[in-house]
């Protein structure tokens, strides 16, 4: 193993993946004061919002003023997400670093989420990624329902290989598989990723595993035995998918951190700020704190305490 191998990145999700779908409305002062903890714990890959019609997610309306106010960390990038030009037009005016655009591996999905078929979408990620490149910014690809759609059922490798080598070829530098509901399995992830390798390497794929079913961390460590070394989470395990009903969020930053640990992979997070800031967002929401190794991490702790 070289030292390249030994390095993992994380991509925070939470300021945008985690906060897009709460009831209640989160003001921009709460999310800068996120997006600035996550920088301090060492977190250098943050999605800091993202520039979609308020229409659609009201929770993103603020992202202008959340860039603006937060305190940028060298060596940190503060994405956004961008579904169209306009979309593109805003993220840049608002300097985010890089953007990203999200395809789904279901024609279903992709209707109700974007709404037009897959093949329209990528026509108008081929306008984001042509004016991102004039601009000498990044962008990087989401997949949704990389293994099940809530609608369609399971969907075939091949179907996810298409689409990754189409995101590839129009100048995306990396794709991250997203599991939107939850339900992978630790072999359906190895099969699909094996499939992928003819059309992709391991450092243009990430894995964005959300947690509904409790396989995300198992599902984690099968990426990570497959070269995977890009993962997304979000601190808490905030988040989640609107067509799953009961879906837990993504898996814990906190959770996959304490697996990097363990098994002696480099990371660059302070564990203990992490735990911090997931439980203070946590209480921001009025949500309990849901990072498994965060409580068990706390609880140890309180109970060594000498009064």
């Amino acid at each position: 193993m070289t030292d390249d191998d030994n390095v993992v990145t994380i991509a925070e999700m939470s300021p945008r993946d985690g906060l897009q779908n709460e009831k209640q409305p989160v003001d921009a002062e709460t999310k800068i004061t996120l997006v600035d903890r996550l920088s301090r714990c060492g977190l250098r890959y943050i999605e800091a919002g993202s520039f979609v019609s308020p229409k659609w997610v009201p929770q993103m309306a603020d992202s202008e003023k959340v860039f603006a106010g937060i305190h940028r960390f060298s060596g940190t990038t503060y994405a956004a997400l961008t579904p169209n030009l306009k979309g593109w037009e805003h993220a840049y005016q608002a300097s985010a670093d890089e953007v990203a655009v999200f395809a789904s591996a279901s024609e279903s999905f992709s209707q109700r989420n974007l709404n037009c078929d897959v093949f329209t979408s990528l026509k108008r990620f081929a306008s984001v990624v042509q004016a991102a490149k004039a601009a000498n910014k990044k962008v990087r690809a989401y997949i949704s329902c990389a293994l099940d759609c809530p609608f369609e059922g399971p969907i075939a490798p091949e179907t996810v290989g298409r689409l990754t080598a189409a995101l590839l070829a129009m100048g995306c530098y990396q794709v991250s598989l997203g599991d939107t509901i939850g339900t992978g399995t630790p072999g359906r992830v190895r099969t699909l990723l094996r499939a992928l390798q003819s059309v992709s390497k391991s450092h243009q794929l990430a894995l964005h595993m959300h947690d509904t079913y409790g396989q995300a961390i198992a599902n984690i460590y099968v990426g990570l035995e497959e070269g995977i070394r890009t993962l997304d989470a979000s601190v808490g395990g905030l988040g989640g998918c609107p067509y799953a009903k009961g879906a837990t969020g993504n898996v814990a930053t906190e959770d996959v951190v304490y697996l990097l640990e363990r098994e002696g992979l480099k990371h660059g997070i302070d564990l203990d700020m992490l735990i911090q800031t997931g439980d203070w967002i946590s209480k921001q929401l009025g949500k309990p704190y849901n990072a498994r190794a965060g409580k068990a991490l706390q609880s140890r702790r309180n109970n060594l305490c000498v009064p």
